[in-house]
């Protein structure tokens, strides 16, 4: 992340460098329009940024896409899996791929208006990350429904403290997020790095954002091999966690000892 944004007059700027990160799969009509709004908030809200596209696989033109907008911008950056592996597992390359001060961790979908980023600043003193929440979510009836009972499900299992586990739109200290060591390659990645940056001893602070229908692409949440995934990866994620601090714990004991 060597170039400088252009400042813009009147314009606040607060973040020393920003990596905005956004998953991508199948979202060909969207990417265009995602990378732009990604770089009309990053130029408004820090002095150096980077886009890094990751395309999961995408058998559309996402990834065509995606390289030909690089190759007219050295701040977007690609990151390209030879096959579908996962949300997670994309949520992982875009964080490792990352350099920045501070990390954006986002979707690729429009479903988030990224301007509202100006209301988190103000949390980054003093806080690892900063969590959106969703106002008005802008999905099928179903779904929310599916979102609620998952939601609850994952704060009683894992005694997460934030309303929105799966808001796509959360802002994190950099270094802090890339020295987690993340595992889930599905849909449990979020709240898995939420589990793992309370253990690091994270500070966090909830914003609400306001968030909009997609209008084109191929949404992946409703799916039901998702869905059956990130049970599978709930309960992996809850196996490791206990064999962890056991290790620990018999690690602090032999060290008394």
């Amino acid at each position: 992340m060597t170039a400088t944004d252009t400042v813009t007059p009147g314009t606040r700027r607060a973040l020393s460098s920003l990596s905005i990160v956004l998953p991508c799969f199948n979202e060909a009509p969207n990417v265009l329009a995602a990378v732009t709004e990604a770089r009309q908030a990053a130029e408004r809200f820090a002095h150096q940024h980077e886009i890094v596209v990751v395309d999961d696989g995408s058998s559309d033109d996402t990834l065509a896409i995606a390289e030909a907008l690089a190759a007219k911008d050295p701040r977007v950056r690609v990151v390209a899996h030879d096959g579908n592996r996962g949300y997670g597992a994309a949520v992982r390359s875009g964080i490792a791929a990352s350099q920045g001060d501070w990390v954006l961790l986002t979707d690729g979908d429009l479903q988030f208006d990224l301007s509202e980023l100006s209301r988190f600043l103000d949390l980054t003193a003093g806080h690892e990350l900063v969590a959106g929440y969703r106002l008005g979510r802008a999905d099928p009836r179903w779904r929310l429904l599916a979102a609620g009972a998952w939601n609850g499900l994952m704060r009683h299992s894992f005694g997460i403290g934030v309303r929105d586990v799966d808001c796509a739109f959360k802002l994190v200290r950099g270094p802090s997020l890339r020295a987690l060591a993340l595992t889930c390659d599905g849909a449990m990645v979020s709240t898995e790095l939420l589990v793992r940056g309370r253990m690091a001893g994270w500070r966090f602070a909830e914003v609400g954002v306001q968030h909009r229908p997609r209008l084109a692409g191929e949404p992946t949440g409703g799916d039901i091999r998702v869905i059956l995934r990130a049970f599978r990866e709930r309960q992996a994620l809850l196996r490791r966690l206990r064999a962890e601090r056991r290790s620990a714990s018999a690690a602090q004991r032999t060290a008394v000892a």
